[in-house]
């Protein structure tokens, strides 16, 4: 044999040898090995759990700041129609919900505006509840009306019902139509068909002339 055969021969041996570089190879992969598997199989299971850009969190009831409004609105608007088929609308600047079980929501600058037989009407308040269930309008403090053809008034303290176009007021109210003026204690009113009541000091000033009788 060749000199060159016989170095690669030796030094074959010598890492062949109890003890020698490969067996500390041998020993090393047969423990990293394993344990590498481990570790890919455990990131396998583990990955599908891994956050995503969301992030989860849990929050102690009795810690956590309750919002007292359940939904609040600006500008807002509610449609509907009474019993009659005839629209209204309901326009506030801002308007709250505190609790959907309770059904009322408390609406500021608030204008109703409904449809007469004989023209537009417009109903407003600085605020008021409105029920929307029962489709009421409760105003605590002044409320005015305005129709197109000249009736006008202002009460104080009323429930309108924007269903039945009915008006009951529990203060004082003062007002104007085409024949005069009149003024009272306590008013309920039938907006649709004209129908007034007073109650409490009622006084009405006729204009002559102007009363206009029925055909």
């Amino acid at each position: 044999m060749s000199e060159q055969a016989d170095i690669i021969r030796d030094s074959r041996r010598v890492m062949a040898a109890p003890g020698g570089a490969h067996d500390r190879l041998v020993g090393f992969l047969s423990k990293a090995l394993p344990a590498a598997i481990g570790v890919l199989v455990a990131l396998m299971v583990l990955f599908p759990f891994a956050p995503r850009g969301d992030i989860s969190f849990l929050l102690d009831r009795n810690d956590v700041a309750v919002i007292r409004d359940r939904l609040r609105v600006d500008d807002a608007m509610y449609r509907g129609i009474d019993n009659k088929g005839r629209p209204f609308s309901l326009t506030a600047g801002q308007a709250v919900q505190r609790s959907s079980r309770e059904g009322i929501v408390r609406m500021e600058d608030l204008k109703a505006r409904i449809l007469l037989s004989d023209g537009p009407a417009v109903i407003s308040a600085d605020n008021g509840r409105y029920d929307i269930d029962k489709d009421v309008v409760s105003v605590d403090g002044p409320v005015s009306f305005t129709a197109s053809d000249g009736y006008r008034m202002v009460a104080r303290d009323v429930a309108i019902n924007l269903g039945t176009r009915k008006l009951l007021g529990q203060g004082r109210v003062e007002g104007a139509l085409p024949a005069g003026t009149f003024s009272a204690d306590h008013i309920s009113a039938d907006l649709g068909e004209r129908v007034v009541a007073l109650y409490g000091n009622a006084r009405l000033q006729m204009v002559p002339g102007k009363l206009r009788m029925p055909q």
